[in-house]
């Protein structure tokens, strides 16, 4: 087996074992992109607060930034 079939091989291993997975994303009507929007928004805000507050402060800048 060549590295280029064994890359394949692995790929469809991986495809399969996430079968379910991948049935819903492509049949399901609605997608989670705008959750990972906003999920990608409040992991920023995190790292430009950058531990100097606790939730609180994050709650309020969350809701703020809305």
């Amino acid at each position: 087996m060549t590295a280029a079939e064994a890359v394949c091989c692995r790929f469809a291993h991986h495809l399969e074992r996430d079968l379910d997975a991948v049935v819903a994303g492509l049949s399901q009507p609605w997608k989670s992109g705008v959750v990972e929007g906003h999920v990608n928004r409040i992991k920023m805000l995190k790292r430009q607060m950058f531990g100097r507050a606790g939730f609180e402060l994050l709650r309020k800048r969350v809701l703020l930034a809305q």
